[in-house]
């Protein structure tokens, strides 16, 4: 049977290890980049990662821990970018290493920042990856369920059937279920609105709306985001899928989403700059809702929710009459 060779999990946060914990059943070794020495030398002495996900134990003697990221890439046939957005292009300009050769496969639910450029489409046109040898992990997924081992649905896009079934195969484990679609775009894009859509659940519930408004406002929300997609990668897709519709809830329900716990702070009264630093964690929503901004001054679509919560997070827009507004617009 044909693989995909050595496999390397790209990024040292939670959503990487819980990544790794899934690769760790489904190959015998593995790689693993992280930036910071003195991460992987804590992880090495406790025999997790010491940051996140503290609660996952690995078997070091099956993987091997890299800090360059130029040394990994040489090694690893297969590499699985779970970086956070806005520091993939700091980590990518310490890279001298070829990725044209490589399989690539972008767990990172945002947009690369400056570039207003899909993770997918930055790999094939800054690095020169065949799309047939790129991928993207979609799909309602949140870290702390995997480490829990809770049942959990994958999808995996890609331009090429046979590639994305290989890689499809390297997460499929006893509580992950994984399939596969053409839809690549489609599945970006729809992971970064999810997240700017969570920021505005999270504004709600700080502004003590309930569950009637937020069942209203994910049913306005999903059309919009069909709307934005469509426009710019029309393709006939079920926008009610999980991999679309399905992140968004999970996303926008769940009390480990950090852009709704992001969005309640600001609901509440914080400021942006006052969230982010007592979160301690990247919400990519709050990116996100720029670069989707930039993105459809070319487009044009009609997107009330993305421009209430671009006011809210970048205008100094107040959140209350902000969100008045928008809700006289909902059916």
């Amino acid at each position: 049977m044909e693989s995909l060779g050595t496999v390397g999990i790209m990024g040292g946060g939670s959503w990487a290890t819980a990544l790794a914990k899934i690769i760790s059943m489904t190959q015998t070794d593995f790689c693993w980049y992280m930036r910071r020495a003195e991460q992987i030398e804590e992880f090495r002495k406790y025999g997790h990662n010491p940051a996140y996900l503290t609660g996952i134990n690995f078997n070091l003697d099956h993987i091997t821990f890299y800090s360059n990221i130029n040394e990994i890439v040489r090694r690893c046939d297969t590499l699985i970018f779970a970086i956070p957005s806005p520091f993939i292009k700091m980590h990518l300009n310490r890279l001298r290493a070829s990725l044209k050769n490589k399989n690539i496969i972008s767990a990172i639910k945002g947009i690369v920042p400056d570039e207003n450029m899909p993770v997918t489409d930055y790999f094939a046109q800054k690095y020169d990856v065949p799309e047939e040898n790129i991928g993207v992990l979609g799909g309602p997924c949140h870290a702390e369920e995997v480490a829990l081992e809770r049942l959990s649905y994958l999808t995996i896009g890609s331009k090429d059937k046979a590639k994305s079934e290989l890689m499809a195969q390297i997460f499929n484990t006893h509580f992950t279920r994984t399939s596969t679609s053409y839809d690549v775009i489609g599945i970006e894009y729809a992971s970064v609105l999810k997240n700017v859509y969570a920021v505005v659940v999270g504004i709600c519930h700080g502004l003590k709306y309930g569950d009637n408004f937020q069942a209203i406002f994910i049913a306005n929300a999903i059309i919009e985001m069909a709307r934005f997609i469509d426009a710019v990668a029309p393709n006939g897709r079920n926008i009610s899928a999980s991999v679309y519709l399905g992140d968004l809830l999970v996303t926008a329900y769940s009390r480990f989403s950090r852009n709704r716990i992001f969005g309640t702070m600001i609901g509440k009264g914080y400021s942006v700059k006052t969230a982010q630093l007592e979160m301690e964690m990247i919400a990519e929503g709050y990116f996100g809702t720029k670069c989707i901004k930039e993105i459809n001054s070319r487009y044009n679509v009609e997107m009330p929710i993305l421009d209430a919560v671009y006011g809210i997070l970048y205008e100094n827009k107040s959140a209350v009459p902000t969100i008045r507004k928008l809700t006289d617009k909902f059916r």
